[in-house]
């Protein structure tokens, strides 16, 4: 198998506020989001990042994208240094996230072009993806709508379009299916093996055991910004439910019965 990406002892460190070490009930001045943390994802599978909510899973997104710096440690996109060539890894990938937000007085139609233009794709490859993309998650009708007017499913299908423009051959997906109804939820599931399909990676990071089940070739679990397992997920589950085998390596490591 090729590596595609590889993650190095990743460290990422936050300042907390008076008002978060509240929230959180801890003195500590400083969190650590991501402690050395390290995994590798190959062409053509959909590697799942499994955590609870606030492990690290979307810190060490936003790190391998380029969108935060790392206290220590590097990220090989496709063989490019996050640290060291940051913009030309913007180019090899595509990064969904459910924080991304549209503006509202643009439309489908224009927010395609402006993201292509970005990544300077040529203008009748920007056209013909355009075509295809619109008309597999059935934008054509509202194409000239402007955000603010459409449903929280079509803003999603729009993020994630836009999100692929160029073509990348990593995509990236922070919960995708978070706040979807089940049948825009199914459209992006279904989309992601296709790209499988297409010899495309997909790094996928969620807490939804059955989309795991479903979609991924192999599963890291990441634990308080740690990688505590990464495995096949065959050789990961034995044929037991992943739910269980999640909360046996969690009650261990968190040491809670």
């Amino acid at each position: 198998m090729e590596e595609i990406l590889v993650v190095e002892h990743l460290k990422k460190t936050f300042k907390l506020t008076k008002k978060q070490r509240k929230i959180n009930q801890t003195n500590d001045i400083v969190k650590v989001a991501v402690d050395d943390l390290s995994f590798k994802a190959y062409r053509g599978e959909i590697f799942g990042l499994l955590g609870p909510n606030g492990a690290g899973k979307t810190t060490t997104l936003r790190i391998i994208a380029s969108l935060i710096k790392a206290d220590s440690g590097d990220a090989l996109v496709d063989g490019v240094s996050v640290v060291k060539n940051p913009e030309a890894v913007r180019g090899k990938i595509g990064f969904l996230t459910s924080e991304l937000k549209l503006e509202d007085f643009f439309t489908p139609n224009y927010l395609f072009d402006y993201f292509s233009n970005l990544h300077c794709v040529p203008k009748d490859i920007c056209e013909k993806r355009k075509v295809e993309l619109f008309q597999k998650f059935g934008i054509d009708s509202f194409k000239e709508v402007k955000i603010a007017d459409l449903s929280t499913g079509m803003k999603q299908k729009i993020s994630l379009i836009i999100s692929i423009v160029h073509d990348p051959d990593i995509i990236i997906f922070d919960e995708p299916t978070n706040g979807l109804d089940v049948i825009t939820a199914k459209v992006v599931t279904d989309f992601l093996l296709d790209l499988k399909t297409m010899g495309k990676t997909v790094i996928l990071s969620t807490h939804i055991f059955s989309l795991v089940e479903k979609l991924c070739d192999r599963v890291g679990i990441i634990i308080n910004g740690k990688m505590i397992t990464e495995d096949t997920l065959s050789n990961l589950v034995l044929d037991q439910p992943l739910e269980n085998v999640f909360f046996d390596i969690y009650h261990k490591e968190v040491g809670e019965e």
